[in-house]
């Protein structure tokens, strides 16, 4: 799996980790049941601290996005693209996605900009979850 993150970036290391794998499964690049590198290797895949790649890992595994046992190690949820409670419960996308939408405001992004990238986008993980992602 290849991950692009930004090291200048004010976004912690761990956090685009989590973003660019929730961006992954949305996307149809990882599917449910996929596994995800152990920490080690993925931290020595993207040059940094595994204890940063843990983070990240952990952050998905309480946000019920990706399991983690000894055996199998970290795969993407199996029912990760289904509405189940455990997915719902404690999510906080609509405070990020308020505060998101704040800055587009704020930027002078034009309401109608907004709306049809957001159509555009949720089109394309429409497109990817009916079976046009890899796998």
């Amino acid at each position: 799996m290849h991950l692009v993150l930004d090291l200048d970036s004010e976004v912690p290391i761990y956090q685009q980790i989590r973003d660019r794998v929730v961006e992954a499964i949305a996307d149809g690049l990882l599917a449910p049941g996929a596994s995800l590198p152990s920490t080690r290797q993925f931290a020595v895949d993207l040059a940094i601290n595994f204890h940063t790649v843990n983070k990240a890992y952990d952050l998905l595994r309480r946000e019920g996005i990706i399991r983690i046992n000894r055996k199998s190690g970290a795969v993407v949820h199996p029912d990760v693209r289904r509405a189940t409670a455990e997915l719902r419960v404690g999510v906080d996308w609509e405070q990020r996605l308020r505060t998101l939408l704040a800055e587009a405001v704020v930027r002078g992004v034009p309401e109608g900009e907004v709306l049809t990238y957001v159509r555009t986008t949720l089109e394309g993980f429409a497109k990817q979850s009916e079976g046009g992602g890899q796998g």
